[in-house]
């Protein structure tokens, strides 16, 4: 069941707005999503925080400056999604910028598993591409790896953690962290992605390197170069969009509106079909960043990486038709495993749930995240889906609802059974874990009965936020323009509008999206909701995005159904 709800915009702060020269339309939508002032839109560069309030940004870049200047040997260890791969991106390219010896790793997810763990610094450190390093940095990744970094102490290599995730109460014994989430870091955007982080690293190494003197008779590197990927890294993470993140993303698709930015990421444009000069947050969060994540769910995100740091533009786009290919791999993959789910939800009550804990002895380990996702997007449950690791283990992919926070979650979970999990670590929307198959059981029974706890009976309904009715006027190319280039995201989203309309007539395409012409007043408008095959009554209240729809070189209205209901 879904529940409609209509954001309350304050007529004061939109007026405030509107007279500062927003656009009335926006300035409503702005003032529901708290904005109170024009000058809290300003995406100015100028306006992002400092890096030095990030704690141990100045240490990390008097290490790395030190590091470039004795001609040590770095070695970025990333993730194998998304924020990691454009983290690990940011990090090569500015780090060559400024004269270091960087090469990278990438721990493979089915054999490595996740983070800097003992056996990858054995890998990095008998690796025949580019010798033992001198500096392990991680991106995205290192907050929870203790043992790693005690075994890259042991073996006399020096490490750098850049992460974001939460930390647990005992750090690793590494050189320098930064996180914006460790004790005693008061940077105020805590959302920051992974890639983020590393921005602002490399923010701080080339200030460090201003005050040595080392542009004193060159020109400095232009950071802003990077920003296409800060801004994709971003987006895909998911983070929250608060004013520092909103700045990020908003250079980035400045530069990509204008075609100033990478080789592969002009690539990934291309293959998607999508205007780079239309750049928005929609094509980043659906359509370049599942095409770079699928090489990190099916294979090596070592080929997404190559896309990213390339200058060669053929090669980018060899390597984004591979990417293009391992995504509608993926798709085809997750399709199965949603058959799968769907009958073991079958013999599930659940209504009388607080939780979903699913596996198949089949499933993908590396789609196993977008299936969870998918199982609570459709029945508001704080979801795990669990696929076979290695030596008896599963491995799961979690998605959180609003009320749960996962990884706290999991935390209660570790503390009432100290040896069932045998490693976690995630955010509050979504987590991972490890345990032994033959542990399946008391782990959903566990983290039911810890759901039930911590989740509200009312949050276990689905609530969504609208922006009340759309004026009629603002149907129109124009209007859905104008909101496709502002910067939306996750808390704070993309417009979503609630009215009635009369159904005129209605169709299921390929056996699951549902067509509709739909009826206001005078007016009639196109309206499709993917994935839905259930006609609809002839009256409904919709909740819907303003869309455009191009069909032979003509440009119309179209509504895009998030939920309807008899009206």
């Amino acid at each position: 069941m879904t529940q409609l709800a209509i954001r309350n915009a304050a007529p004061r702060a939109a007026w405030v707005l509107e007279q500062a020269g927003v656009h009335p339309l926006l300035a409503r939508l702005y003032a529901s999503r708290g904005i109170t002032d024009a000058n809290q839109l300003d995406t100015r560069t100028a306006n992002l925080l400092p890096p030095e309030q990030m704690k141990n940004t100045t240490e990390a870049a008097v290490f790395l400056a030190d590091a470039i200047t004795e001609k040590k040997q770095l070695l970025i260890v990333a993730d194998y999604d998304c924020d990691g791969a454009t983290a690990c991106a940011v990090g090569l390219r500015a780090l060559r910028m400024m004269g270091a010896r960087v090469d990278y790793l990438v721990p493979d997810r089915f054999t490595l598993g996740y983070g800097l763990s003992p056996e990858v610094v054995q890998l990095a450190a008998h690796n025949d591409n580019f010798g033992k390093p001198d500096i392990i940095i991680t991106v995205d990744n290192g907050i929870a790896s203790i043992e790693g970094v005690a075994e890259a102490n042991r073996l006399g290599i020096r490490t750098l953690i850049t992460d974001h995730h939460l930390p647990a109460a005992e750090l690793p014994d590494a050189d320098v962290i930064v996180n914006p989430n460790q004790p005693g870091c008061t940077f105020p955007s805590k959302c920051i992605a992974g890639v983020g982080v590393m921005f602002y690293v490399m923010l701080a190494l080339r200030a460090e390197l201003r005050k040595r003197g080392a542009y004193a008779d060159k020109p400095e590197p232009n950071l802003s170069v990077l920003l296409d990927l800060v801004a994709l890294g971003t987006v895909a993470d998911v983070v929250a969009l608060d004013y520092n993140n909103r700045i990020l993303v908003a250079q980035g698709l400045k530069r990509m509106r204008a075609g100033q930015m990478q080789a592969g990421m002009s690539a990934l444009f291309r293959i998607a079909g999508r205007e780079p000069r239309l750049a928005a947050t929609f094509d980043l969060g659906f359509t370049l960043g599942p095409r770079l994540n699928a090489a990190g769910r099916l294979a090596d995100m070592s080929l997404g990486i190559e896309a990213l740091i390339t200058d060669d533009t053929a090669r980018a786009l060899n390597i984004a038709q591979e990417l293009d290919a391992k995504n509608r791999e993926r798709r085809s993959i997750e399709a199965d495993m949603k058959v799968d789910a769907d009958l073991l939800l079958d013999n599930i009550d659940v209504g009388n749930r607080a939780s979903l804990t699913l596996f198949d002895a089949t499933w993908h380990q590396g789609v196993i995240g977008i299936l969870a996702g998918r199982v609570k997007e459709k029945f508001h449950r704080p979801t795990f889906a669990f696929a076979r690791g290695n030596d008896g283990e599963l491995k799961a992919s979690g998605r959180s609802i609003p009320g749960l926070h996962l990884r706290d979650a999991l935390d209660l979970v570790a503390k009432r059974h100290p040896d069932l999990l045998i490693r976690f670590g995630g955010h509050a929307a979504a987590a991972g874990l490890t345990l032994n198959e033959s542990r399946l059981g008391e782990f959903e029974s566990a983290f039911e009965k810890v759901c039930r706890e911590l989740i509200q009976p009312s949050q276990l309904t689905r609530t969504l936020e609208t922006d009340g009715p759309l004026e009629t006027g603002y149907y129109s190319v124009d209007t859905a323009r104008l909101m496709q280039q502002e910067i939306w995201g996750q808390t704070f989203p993309p417009p979503i509008f609630d009215d009635s309309f009369q159904v005129i007539n209605q169709r299921i395409l390929k056996e699951k999206h549902l067509k509709l012409k739909l009826k206001k007043g005078d007016r009639s408008f196109d309206a499709i909701q993917f994935n839905n095959a259930e006609t609809a009554p002839t009256n409904i209240r919709a909740a819907f995005r303003l869309d455009i729809n191009e069909w032979n070189g003509t440009e119309t209205v179209q509504l895009m159904l998030e939920h309807f209901e008899a009206a």
